[in-house]
């Protein structure tokens, strides 16, 4: 009877441990689909933008904005982000990716 608990119990945790695996890897795949994501929309703007004035000037904005987690929105990262999208509407990117992008210019 030992025999056939022991070996229910391995055969249970195999399948514990292929079910986690499965779950850790759609778990993986999706947190670095994400993250490319918010790269490609990083180097759009700073690739796009890294001379523009507007853009530039709105810096200290986008750092304020950034470490407040969106709590500080300020005159001229707002300014910048309409000329963002005003000149790339292609671009699918949150407020925070563009502001973190600033940030990188």
């Amino acid at each position: 009877m030992s025999r056939l608990r022991l070996l229910s119990a391995a055969a249970l945790l195999a399948v514990a441990a292929n079910a986690s695996a499965s779950s850790f890897i759609v778990t993986t795949d999706a947190v670095v689909g994400a993250l490319k994501s918010s790269s490609d929309a990083t180097s759009d703007v700073t690739s796009s933008f890294r001379d523009d004035k507007i853009v530039l000037a709105a810096r200290d904005d986008a750092a304020s904005f950034v470490a407040s987690q969106g709590e500080i929105r300020g005159v001229k990262l707002e300014s910048a982000l309409d000329h963002i999208r005003h000149k790339a509407p292609q671009l699918n990117a949150s407020d925070a990716q563009l502001a973190q992008a600033i940030l990188t210019i």
